[in-house]
């Protein structure tokens, strides 16, 4: 066990239970000195220890060290709701990194963490440890338990709890069901913005948005937070949600999401999250419809800001974007270029700590966030605290996420609608011709396939004085048939090239079944995969799967048994990286439609030359690069995010086929939902065995 540093991962396991109690299936014990049993228990040290060491099978031996200064984390108290967007707990969030980084070895990492845990704050205890981990030099190929298992009250209905406690304490482990988490529970057909609860609640989903805010901290040593594009990430990452959600939408008969920009009317949409804090013994408030920003007045959050402040940033972000540059806070003028630009509005916007000028600029989007979710309370008055729209890890699920997205994507797209547009010679590759493309699955060609799948998640890693042994909670959820891209590329060249394929899909057609311009349709387009590949002079096949994808996390990485993933017997871990961050696999199509929704499967490869980044080429898992970028390593692409389709088309083009250059194709395929639960394998896909009606 001493050399093994993975029982570190054993603090994630039942967070709000004391650390010297025994962890995990294998009761392994923390060994801690009696003088980091918090203050109320010392006196009892030794009837403590002699309770709980009886019944731990192994012991991890945790070093007494001179500990660093806590008071800052401490500020936080035990029982109360932390939210990144809430500059207050980044600060302190901050200082816990800065601490848990700044450990010279493993074990003094492990002391420190160990004597914290029972002190702090779990949601931000377990946040900054997650961070500190994922960037160590000596942890970091560690995998970061998912969030469903360490706090599941944060994503399933909270009537759940109480039967996974009478199955815990009535039911021996070999004998528990899982329990079924129904469907349909926020709220009823009634609500038509309901008919994508499925797609917006969906776990893996909402695990993706917080891993990433893991993996792109906004907050601490800047090492850390100032990761290569990191700002044009943000913008993308971001981007390519709203463009899934808007088709998801299409699918279910519903409008493109209509941008919040009048902070001053009513919100229709309401959300009433069903979900309570099993740390904080709270209820998250639910937001009504018709509910109304107004100015946030919080001293017991350090909040202080009115609407007024956010439209003031906005427009001077507007100003900065029409006049090509912004002010840091040296009076300096730095040019939006056409290469920056994106990153440095992209920092602005998120409102890091690599924002050239907060005091202009402000912090937009965290605060926009802040005050949707302070609407219910903005003045404390009612001793409320925020709505899921507070954190990250919640946030996806409201309908109002997409809505102030959709106005952040909008000040984006006004950058990008300033840049010159991409000429023929910067889209095409000399000599290289798409001569077909196509999906290929054992049913009919260029048809995607979708259906709900049933999977389970453990949750007895997040509750707290239960039986020991699993606790299972089924979820159903969205999923495809796995299936194929097959591209046949012609080579009129004497010489090998090499070059890089891009996959796109888009609807065909808006809410009145009539075409898309090329301008609407670009903001639409889902990135599905990019891949590089040699071309042979003469005629070229590729074929590349779809669980192969650039964009996606294996399916295990979100419905998984974390003992799984533990070290073997002999101390080895498979390299972990980012592989905790990227879309979740089952997410990766559309749902389409029973009928068969229309898309177009949008092939390009781009000329390598102008792709190429100088590096070495990275070892372990690559999953998901396009929205997590890799560990260490610039981003993998020297194009702009969202190549081609970031920027206006050129003249005279006004759709999708006049916008095409020799070396791309375009296709129509349908995707076609079955209303029928599909067993799924053990590998997570779905094969294309299946006869679908």
């Amino acid at each position: 066990m001493a050399s093994d540093k993975s029982g570190i991962l054993y603090l994630f396991d039942r967070p709000s239970e004391p650390v010297y109690v025994p962890k995990g299936d294998e009761k392994v014990a923390f060994d801690i000195p009696p003088n980091y049993l918090p203050d109320r228990y010392r006196s009892v040290a030794t009837q403590v220890f002699n309770r709980f060491g009886d019944d731990a099978e192994s012991k991890l031996q945790v070093k007494q060290i001179t500990l660093p200064d806590l008071s800052i984390p401490m500020q936080l108290g035990r029982n109360q709701p932390f939210s990144l967007f809430i500059p207050a707990h980044r600060r302190v969030a901050a200082r816990l990194i800065d601490i848990f980084m700044g450990m010279r070895t493993y074990e003094d990492f492990l002391s420190v963490a160990v004597y914290c845990r029972d002190r702090l704050n779990p949601n931000m205890f377990i946040y900054a440890l997650s961070v500190a981990i994922l960037h160590r030099p000596d942890t970091k190929d560690l995998p970061v338990p998912p969030l469903t298992e360490v706090f599941p009250d944060k994503y399933m209905d909270s009537g759940i709890f109480s039967r996974a406690r009478e199955e815990a304490n009535i039911v021996p482990p070999g004998s528990r069901i899982p329990i079924e988490i129904p469907r349909d529970y926020t709220a009823s057909d009634l609500d038509e913005e309901h008919r994508v609860a499925y797609w917006r609640e969906d776990i893996g989903i909402n695990l993706h948005h917080w891993h990433w805010h893991l993996v792109y901290p906004f907050e601490g040593d800047i090492r850390i937070v100032n990761k290569d594009r990191r700002g044009e990430l943000f913008y993308y990452m971001h981007q390519q949600v709203m463009a899934r959600y808007n088709c998801e939408r299409l699918c279910n008969r519903l409008g493109r999401v209509k941008r919040f920009i009048n902070w001053r009317e009513p919100i229709p949409e309401g959300y009433f999250p069903k979900l309570d804090s099993l740390v904080a013994s709270r209820t998250w408030p639910a937001r009504p419809s018709g509910a109304v920003l107004k100015d946030v007045n919080r001293q017991v959050d350090e909040l202080d800001f009115d609407i007024q402040d956010l439209e003031r940033w906005r427009d001077r972000i507007f100003e900065a974007i029409h006049t090509g540059s912004v002010i840091n806070t040296r009076g300096e003028r730095i040019p939006l270029t056409e290469k920056n630009g994106i990153d440095v509005l992209g920092n602005i916007m998120e409102a890091s700590i690599l924002s050239p000028n907060q005091n202009v600029y402000g912090d937009l989007h965290n605060f926009g966030h802040v005050a949707i979710s302070y609407c219910h309370d903005p003045d404390h008055r009612y001793l409320e605290s925020f709505g899921i729209m507070g954190d990250s890890a919640t946030a996806m699920r409201d309908p109002v996420f997409y809505r102030w997205h959709a106005f952040v994507d909008d000040v984006f797209q006004e950058h990008k609608n300033t840049l010159p547009n991409y000429t023929v010679q910067q889209l095409d590759f000399p000599g290289i011709e798409i001569a077909d493309v196509g999906l290929t699955t054992n049913q009919q060609r260029n048809v995607l396939n979708t259906f709900w799948t049933k999977s389970d998640v453990d949750l007895s890693r997040g509750l707290d004085f239960t039986p020991r042994g699993p606790v299972l909670a089924r979820f159903t959820h969205l999923n495809h048939a796995d299936f194929s891209y097959k591209i046949v590329v012609n080579n009129r060249n004497n010489t090998p090239q090499r070059g890089t394929v891009r996959i796109f899909i888009a609807p065909k057609e808006d809410e009145r079944g009539l075409p898309y311009s090329f301008r609407q349709q670009k903001n639409l387009m889902i990135e599905m995969d990019k891949f590089p590949v040699t071309i042979k002079p003469g005629q070229n096949t590729f074929e590349h799967r779809s669980s192969e994808s650039s964009v996606t996390i294996p399916f295990e990485r979100t419905f998984r048994n974390l003992d799984e993933n533990r070290p073997s017997a002999n101390g080895t871990l498979e390299p972990f990286n980012f592989c905790g961050c990227g879309w979740p696999q089952h997410m990766l199509v559309p749902k389409g439609n029973k009928e068969g929704f229309p898309m177009e499967l949008f092939v390009m490869v781009s000329d390598y030359k102008g792709d190429a980044v100088q590096q070495d080429e990275p070892t372990g898992c690559k999953d998901a690069s396009s929205f997590c970028g890799l560990r260490d390593k610039k981003y993998p692409d020297a194009r702009s995010m969202g190549y081609p389709f970031d920027r206006q088309p050129r003249a005279g083009v006004e759709n999708l086929s006049q916008f095409l250059t020799g070396n791309m194709a375009v296709t129509e395929i349908t995707v076609r939902f079955s209303d029928t639960v599909v067993p799924r394998s053990r590998t997570g896909g779905v094969g294309n065995t299946l006869t679908f009606g």
